[in-house]
């Protein structure tokens, strides 16, 4: 493994990690560099309340009556102003989309159960469960054949 680092101050800073795939300590450094840039949050809304929701603190963001919503590990539900598409492209490497209408946070997937009609739901800590479409799951399926 090479490591190289180049101090310019007239440079826009970027950080750059070529690897060949995913791993434990490429999830490290994603959290860090968000966590250092102040990008490791979104705000949610309930009620009167606005709080900034880590994403560690997140289990699943899903849409429930046409408006994003966070899912924390309390269970609490929380109201989200981005798109859902749009929240894909920030959230870190171990969010997962699975369903057209849902991102689950991998590490708080406690099982997958079997539904009724060969359906699969995923079971969140917190005890939040929600549908996972086939196609999604056969691509968890893949990723955690990897491990």
């Amino acid at each position: 493994m090479n490591y190289k680092l180049i101090i310019d101050k007239e440079a826009e800073e970027a950080f750059i990690a070529i690897v060949h795939a995913p791993s434990a300590l490429t999830e490290q450094l994603e959290n860090l560099i968000r966590s250092a840039s102040g990008a490791d949050c979104i705000m949610g809304y309930r009620d009167e309340e606005m709080r900034k929701l880590r994403f560690s603190e997140i289990e699943c963001i899903t849409i429930q009556d046409r408006k994003v919503v966070a899912v924390d590990k309390s269970g609490g539900f929380y109201r989200v102003h981005d798109r859902l598409r749009d929240l894909e492209e920030v959230l870190p490497s171990y969010f997962i989309r699975i369903n057209k209408s849902s991102l689950a946070n991998e590490h708080c997937i406690a099982r997958f159960d079997t539904v009724f009609g060969g359906g699969v739901d995923a079971v969140f800590q917190c005890g939040f469960r929600e549908y996972v479409s086939r196609r999604c799951f056969s691509e968890i399926r893949r990723r955690y054949e990897g491990i």
